[in-house]
């Protein structure tokens, strides 16, 4: 079998204005965690790193995943898709839970005719783990 093209380029940066979507899936049971932004200074760091390193739009400075909770995402493979403009991380979710709201995935709403329902258990108690 012929070995597959190696192309050196990454995600490209130039795109989105430098801010790229990201998403974090659970290396073993593939389940989507979190969608977050990173820019070329957080994917380099991610990389250095191992850890998710992530870009706050709201904060505007670079977010190191688990810094005030400990629950930190250790990657173990990243992917780009297509285009270049979307990055995809592989990661082990340490202490249990992606999202600030203390849920195992961001994604923990679900849309239903009646509304948004909640359709899973927290994890974490964010009045505890957060105290500001």
């Amino acid at each position: 079998m012929a070995e597959k093209p190696f192309t050196p380029e990454g995600p490209d940066f130039n795109k989105g204005d430098g801010l790229l979507p990201a998403i974090a899936q659970d290396v073993h049971s593939g389940e989507v965690l979190m969608l977050a932004y990173m820019n070329q200074e957080s994917f380099a760091e991610t990389l250095a790193t191992g850890q998710a390193v992530y870009y706050s739009r709201s904060r505007k400075k670079l977010w190191r995943k688990g810094e005030e909770s400990g629950h930190v995402q250790k990657v173990h493979a990243v992917y780009v898709d297509c285009d270049r403009d979307c990055i995809l991380l592989k990661v082990e979710q340490v202490g249990g839970a992606a999202c600030h709201e203390g849920y195992r995935s961001c994604f923990y709403r679900q849309v239903t005719p009646e509304g948004l329902r909640v359709v899973a258990e927290r994890v974490f108690d964010p009045k505890q783990v957060y105290k500001k």
